[in-house]
């Protein structure tokens, strides 16, 4: 196996400028100036550049924690002079020994350099082939040997009722940033929607490719830089974190560049089509927007972050970007993977504070406003279930709280297309014809083999005597050599219909496609490809309304056909309708209003609220977590 390699990123301060000492140290003393995933993949657009992993292995790839775009001069640095991350090509049979307690509690001593922090992580942390990040901690650890205890004390009784803020709020004007594919952006569409009901001036900033869906919405929209469909690609290509090889490195960043530098004037510039002004008054976004929270520091304006996947610290569970096995390292899992994408993306940051928003550059990952404190001034919401995932309450004793008062779980955001949907006719007559089908479609993901995966599909549908739905998405499904009366083939239609049409559902596990199929009371299989998409999988068997996730690489006909006999169980039918049941009178567009205007500071719009000091950086911070 070839060896690749990259120099590691340098310093964002710009030429003629030198750094102060905690500056060169952060950035390793350089002075020269860097699908349908419902977030998974909008997530590790930025975990992709910090290609931390750690081996013990051979001849594997070696990649730094900081790529930029790859010159000779940069190819021929001496190996000496360049920080790198190892990555695990295969599965590795043992490991030589588990995570060390004062290992763990050194990747947030703001003593300790980058330096020494990355080659921690190389030697602490595996980037799997699925893009996640696992690590190890004794089974018999205890959290607070990890360096992530809090000294805070959780209210089991945190959750002020959304909607009893004896507060008036003046009309805002408010821009929701979103960075994704079309999942992502769906449900911050009626989010939007309902804000205008409130009486508020929303402008939704997210790709171009979204423009005309926004604006059918009756949202305003502004473009923000990036391609989804660069970015769904590129993630199933290289399963999340490592590029194939240092050439994509350069289009990532530019994909990430081209995001940060659009935030500020989506934030502030006129409509580009009508030219009518607008300031923002308050700021929603999504944590992959990574620029949001120096972006509102720098407007001193509220940020409230919506996300559809955990990622707030939390001893429940692990970080769905993680794998790890032993409850003592939940909470740690976050830290380490806000590490490795801070890691990846800082250069880039610190340019754009420097240079467009005239802010302090930030230096170091710090424990001391690390992502396990309650005292973020940022709220957070997330739009699931609580049904499916309860928000967290604490360990059993008060040193270790999990999801505070500023954090709410808000329910599934859904935006109404069924309403006005007329299916083909062909299609309701296909319908009509048979028992009900099962629905398999994988949305914008590329599928590796799509004539051997339709074959599978169609074989485990006549095996198990079913009707079958196959949505021949961006994967190239579909392909049969004759046709089959027993299966249909169409392209994307309003999930809202069509799962309402279906006994059961097999898809990816985006966080937006697994609850339409959970709201139509539908069993379901999850085939995640990487992200959060596991996580999904995890949830949904956890609950009993399907069986065990699927990976995408091992996709095959005894696993699907077990499947299929697992969701048609009628106790499974059941446990599928009790779910819906209980989520029918849950309204998570107007939980997320109400979350937000909650948590919206007593001030009039224009007033300047303190900025967060910046002397000291926090991941969590950057991230949004609280």
């Amino acid at each position: 196996m070839s060896e690749q390699k990259v120099s590691h990123g340098t310093s964002p301060v710009s030429s003629g400028e030198v750094p102060d000492k905690q500056e060169q140290q952060a950035t390793g003393g350089s002075s020269s100036s860097g699908p349908e995933s419902d977030g998974g993949a909008a997530v590790a657009l930025g975990s992709t550049l910090s290609n931390g992993a750690g081996t013990a292995g051979k001849n594997v790839p070696r990649l730094s924690a900081m790529p930029v775009e790859v010159s000779s001069s940069n190819l021929a640095e001496p190996p000496s002079n360049r920080l790198k991350l190892e990555r695990a090509k295969t599965e590795k049979q043992h490991r030589s020994s588990n995570i060390l307690a004062e290992e763990a509690a050194q990747i947030f001593d703001d003593k300790i350099s980058v330096k020494q922090k990355l080659k921690l992580l190389n030697r602490i942390t595996t980037v799997k082939d699925d893009g996640t990040v696992e690590f190890e901690v004794p089974v018999d650890a205890e959290p607070q040997a990890f360096g992530v205890e809090s000294t805070a004390v959780n209210n089991e009784a945190d959750d002020e009722p959304l909607d009893t803020k004896d507060q008036y709020i003046p009309p805002l004007q408010i821009v929701i940033l979103i960075v994704g594919t079309r999942g992502d952006v769906q449900p911050f569409v009626a989010i939007g929607k309902r804000l205008q009901d409130y009486g508020h001036r929303v402008r939704l900033a997210t790709h171009a490719n979204f423009k005309e869906f926004v604006l059918t919405a009756g949202l305003e929209f502004y473009p923000l830089g990036g391609d989804p469909k660069i970015l769904a690609e590129y993630m199933v290509k290289n399963k999340g974190f490592l590029p194939s090889g240092p050439s994509e490195i350069p289009i990532q960043r530019n994909q990430i560049k081209d995001i940060l530098y659009s935030l500020l004037p989506a934030c502030k510039d006129p409509d580009i089509d009508s030219g009518i002004a607008f300031k923002a008054d308050a700021i929603i976004s999504n944590p992959p927007v990574y620029g949001h929270t120096h972006v509102a520091e720098a407007l001193k304006v509220p940020l409230h972050v919506f996300f559809t996947m955990p990622w707030t610290p939390t001893s429940e569970f692990p970080h769905p970007l993680s794998r790890v096995k032993q409850p003592a390292g939940y909470r740690l899992s976050y830290q380490i993977v806000d590490s490795l994408i801070w890691l990846g993306i800082r250069d880039m940051i610190n340019d754009l504070r420097k240079k467009k928003l005239k802010l302090r550059p930030v230096t170091y990952l710090s424990c001391s406003q690390g992502s396990q404190s309650s005292e973020s001034d940022v709220p957070y919401g997330y739009i699931w279930s609580p049904h499916l995932v309860p928000k967290p309450k604490g360990c059993s004793h008060l040193l270790f709280p999990d999801w505070g008062p500023k954090v709410d779980v808000v329910g599934f955001c859904f935006l109404d297309l069924a309403s006005n949907y007329q299916p083909p006719q062909e299609l309701a007559d296909w319908l009509k014809a048979g028992s009900m089908p099962i629905y398999i479609g994988f949305g914008s993901l590329p599928v590796q083999e799509p004539a051997k995966m339709t074959q599978i599909i169609v074989e485990a549908l006549e095996i198990t005597g079913q009707r079958g739905i196959i949505n021949k998405g961006w994967g190239g499904l579909g392909t049969l050599a004759e046709p089959k009366d027993f299966v249909y083939l169409l392209d994307n239609i309003p999930h809202d219909w069509l799962f309402l049409q279906c006994a059961a559902v097999v898809h990816h596990g985006g966080a937006g496609t697994t609850a339409a199929g959970l709201k139509a009371a539908c069993p379901t299989t999850i085939v995640p490809f990487f992200g959060d998409q596991p996580f999904w999988g995890e949830r949904v068997h956890a609950r009993g309304v399907g069986p065990s996730p699927i990976p995408v690489d091992e996709f095959s006909l005894p696993k699907l056909v077990d499947a299929i006999r697992f969701m048609l169980d009628p106790e499974v039918k059941e446990r599928a309708k009790e779910l819906a049941k209980a989520m029918e009178n849950e309204d998570g567009v107007s939980g997320a209003v109400k979350a937000f205007l909650k948590h919206l500071p007593c001030k009039e719009p224009g007033t300047e609220a303190a900025p967060a000091p910046s002397n000291m950086f926090s991941i969590s911070k950057c991230f949004g977590c609280s």
